[in-house]
Formats: structure tokens, sequence, C-alpha cells
């Protein structure tokens, strides 16, 4: 059986998804200095803009439309604010039912899986900055397409 436009939206959702339970994760609980941590390299509050960035160019590929802006990075809790409204608008669009404008397959391997590797990196200097968070299990997770803004599910498998 052919996979259709509809499989690849499903599983466009549920990788929104995951980005917003990692990203969650990863941004969740930071204390405010971290946004400013590593000036030698890109700061957080840097990646956490460029990851906005990244959601909002997602939207307007699915829209037809290629648009890419360098967003100044902000304050800590407004960046992460932006995070999960930039998320909210792209899982909306992807739930809309309206025919995407660009391969769903482009839009993973391309900024959907940018995002991804960047919580990562938030991930590794919150470890390095002295604020680390848990490991997780995230095949235990409980992570469910549509659920996207900052209250997710708290995890299962922590270590």
């Amino acid at each position: 059986m052919p996979i259709t436009i509809e499989d690849k939206t499903a599983m466009l959702r549920h990788a929104v998804a995951t980005l917003a339970y990692r990203g969650g994760k990863a941004l969740r609980g930071a204390p405010p200095e971290f946004a400013a941590f590593g000036a030698a390299v890109r700061t957080p509050a840097q990646i956490l803009a460029h990851i906005g960035d990244l959601l909002d160019w997602t939207l307007a590929l699915a829209d037809g439309r290629c648009a890419w802006y360098d967003s100044p990075p902000l304050a800590w809790d407004e960046g992460t604010a932006r995070f999960f409204t930039a998320l909210e608008a792209l899982d909306k669009r992807l739930a809309s039912g309206g025919p995407l404008k660009a391969p769903a397959e482009k839009l993973f391997q391309g900024p959907i899986a940018d995002a991804l590797t960047h919580v990562g990196q938030i991930a590794m200097l919150r470890r390095l900055a002295g604020s680390p968070m848990r490991g997780e299990n995230y095949f235990q997770a409980d992570i469910a397409a549509g659920r996207v803004g900052p209250d997710q599910a708290p995890p299962k498998v922590e270590f």
C-alpha cells in the first residue's frame, strides 16, 4: 500500500510534537544566565532564535513561500515562548488538511531535522554550563501529534 500525503503529514506532525517534547525538556528550568553561556560560540539564546527562524521557515515553505529571517536572540523566557508559538502555528497548518506546497520529506530533512539538532546543542550546552537536564528513554516518552505547547507529558523513564 503506497504512503499517502496524509501519512506523511501525520509523520511530520509527530516529528513536530517530538521537537516540542525534546525542546521543552531542554528549555525548561534553564537559569536566566544560561542564555548567554559560551559567548565564544553561538550562545543558547542565539541557537534558540535560530530554531524559531527554522520553524517560521518551515511554515513558509509549507505555504509555498521561501522566506528566511535571522532574528536577534530574545530573553530566555521570550525565546522559549516564541519556540512554542512557532510550533503551534506549524502544527495548526499541518493539521489543516491543506496541501503542502513543499514535499514533506524536504520539510523534515531540512528545517525540522536542523531544529532537532539544535535542541541537542542546547541540551549539551546546559551540561557544560552546570545546569544539566536528566537523560531519558525517548522511545518510552508520551509524545502525541498536536501536543506542541509548553505543557508536555511528564517523563516516563529518566536516568
